[in-house]
């Protein structure tokens, strides 16, 4: 469809692993080479006379002043598939792509392996608890025990960790922070005080699934809010932390405006706040925490997957305290989903639904309480328990 695709996403998913895969019969070119990175920087007019097109570059922030370049040879060729490229750091990279190359680009966001992806699931549907859905669902089923979902969050979703089962998980996560602060952070926000930048990260994994305070995270680690805030940015950008959003209307005013805070690597987040096991993890005070968490990441896997760059996913909280964990948008209807780590699932588990019908024109679709039961049942009505190998 594109002339130019950019792969993004944290480190060491598979971001250039995937790509050489798929380009295997075009040219490659790195800029980790410093002889490479300089011919791109100051011969970038030539480059691509030496690295003619087709061809994969490979950490495309560190020569910025290619994509001026790029946009020249698209807007002459016109041709699709020219360019694929990739990057750690997204801040860098969407500079340069919003500066020159809007319009003439695909994007994908690359997360670390779904459990579809480990399990060889070959459904693409991004998630709803639709009986659509669960019936194409149902067709491709992994059967994943307690204790090995347990074990899969906490030992996350990277594909060093899962192609080599015998990795150190403590040792790849604390090589993985020192790599993620040294070379990324330092470099884009010329962070000196990398001991409080590395005391943020815990305490915003400390924070996973919960409503974002930049107050107590700045005051936990001794900063000011706007450092806080600042910081912040560089996790979600680095694709480390997304923020799901309240879903409110003019008509909603009662809704909370604060957005909730999740650690997409649910193995990160473990490592940051010294879980070190799954036997603590999932009996511990933050397990309910941790599982909303892998729940909310799998759900953003199954929409990034599908090439949909901005996921359709909302929360519901009003200033009574009422809360419903997940809304899903689509064609106008709000799908509403509860996530419980228990594997008892009631009725009263969705009884929060209920207040999507006080909201004037919102209609409401299938509910779904995800949860480690291991079969759908009907709960109430379209509302449904869903096991979590239906994500």
């Amino acid at each position: 469809m594109f002339g130019a695709v950019l792969v993004a996403g944290p480190r060491q998913v598979g971001k250039t692993t995937m790509l050489e895969k798929i380009t295997s019969d075009v040219g490659y070119v790195t800029l980790d080479d410093p002889i490479v990175r300089a011919s791109a920087e100051e011969e970038r007019g030539t480059f691509f006379k030496d690295n003619p097109p087709p061809v994969f570059v490979d950490e495309i922030q560190k020569a910025p002043a290619l994509f001026e370049q790029i946009k020249l040879y698209l807007d002459r060729e016109r041709k699709k598939g020219q360019f694929f490229m990739c990057g750690s750091q997204q801040f860098k990279m969407m500079k340069g792509v919003s500066e020159s190359l809007a319009g003439r680009i695909g994007l994908v966001t690359l997360l670390g392996f779904s459990m579809r992806e480990e399990y060889g699931i070959e459904c693409d549907a991004p998630f709803l608890p639709t009986e659509e859905y669960l019936s194409v669902r149902r067709e491709q089923l992994a059967d994943i025990a307690y204790d090995e979902v347990w074990r899969r969050i906490h030992r996350g979703p990277m594909p060093e960790l899962y192609s080599n089962p015998d990795f150190n998980w403590q040792m790849f996560y604390g090589a993985y922070v020192r790599t993620y602060i040294d070379r990324d952070v330092r470099e884009l926000s010329e962070i000196g005080d990398t001991v409080k930048f590395t005391r943020f990260m815990v305490a915003a994994a400390a924070s996973t699934g919960q409503l974002l305070n930049l107050s107590s995270l700045a005051r936990d680690v001794g900063i000011s809010q706007p450092t806080a805030e600042r910081w912040l940015s560089i996790l979600v950008a680095s694709n480390v932390v997304y923020l799901l959003q309240p879903y409110s209307t003019n008509i909603t005013k009662r809704a909370v405006k604060t957005p909730k805070l999740y650690f997409l690597d649910t193995g990160l987040a473990a490592y940051l706040t010294r879980w070190n096991t799954p036997e603590v993890l999932k009996s511990g005070a933050m397990a309910g925490a941790f599982f909303e968490s892998f729940v909310i990441s799998e759900i953003i896997k199954s929409y990034y997957n599908k090439g949909i760059l901005e996921p359709p996913l909302y929360f519901y909280r009003d200033k009574d305290m009422n809360e419903i964990d997940l809304l899903i948008e689509e064609s106008g209807t709000l799908y509403p989903i509860e996530m419980k780590k228990h594997a008892d699932p009631v009725k009263k588990d969705t009884d929060a639904f209920a207040l999507l019908d006080k909201i004037p024109g919102i209609r409401r679709g299938a509910g779904g309480v995800i949860c480690l039961y291991d079969k759908p049942v009907t709960l109430r009505g379209d509302d449904r328990v869903i096991p979590v190998n239906y994500l």
